[in-house]
């Protein structure tokens, strides 16, 4: 994303990129990706459609960008609960029942910021791929910690994680979730959890 490259080295331009994606998630979340333009952002910010273009090639890298930070938040939460001084299966439950709270109050809540994911989702831009390539490293850290406590059986935790992770989909996913919210025949987010830990177990 050439909007974002060589920020660190120049903190004016660095300063110019975090304002307008301030300003682009700002417009996203009131009026929606879809009614959301380049030159909303530029009037926003006082700018010119033009000065924009100076750090961000269009409207889809300003969002990627925006999704990406959104993403990172996500990472974050998971790469502290992965650091909690308890059982590998505590922390795995943990990680999921946040993720599927953040993912219902934050992606469903607001209409807005879920319309934003769910177009990141169908366009599979490597923002995604790369958040859930990030995610499955800390799971199969935490699975890998609980292997050598004996907590779990013997296994390759790089497949166990990709398994965990296409488990508990349901939970993530914010079109899987909204789809699943309100069915009845469908498993609670805590039986879901006790069932994939007791996988991890077998």
């Amino acid at each position: 994303m050439s909007g974002l490259l060589d920020i660190s080295i120049d903190p004016t331009r660095q300063e110019n990129v975090t304002r307008i994606l301030d300003s682009a998630e700002r417009l996203f979340r009131h009026y929606g990706y879809g009614k959301t333009t380049v030159a909303d952002v530029a009037r926003d910010l006082g700018m010119s459609t033009a000065n924009i273009y100076r750090f961000f090639a269009s409207k889809t890298e300003i969002h990627q960008a925006v999704c990406g930070r959104m993403l990172e938040l996500s990472y974050r939460m998971a790469l502290e609960i992965s650091r909690m001084p308890v059982s590998a299966s505590e922390r795995l439950r943990q990680y999921l029942l946040a993720q599927y709270k953040m993912t219902v109050e934050t992606m469903l809540d607001e209409e807005k910021v879920h319309e934003m994911v769910v177009v990141a989702i169908e366009r599979d831009w490597h923002v995604i791929e790369k958040h859930v390539d990030r995610i499955h490293e800390i799971m199969a850290n935490i699975i890998a910690e609980g292997i050598a406590a004996g907590e779990f059986a013997e296994q390759d935790p790089q497949v166990a994680s990709m398994n965990f992770g296409a488990a508990t989909v349901t939970l993530c996913h914010p079109q899987m979730v909204a789809q699943c919210l309100a069915k009845q025949n469908r498993a609670a987010p805590e039986d879901l959890i006790d069932y994939v830990i007791r996988a991890l177990k077998a």
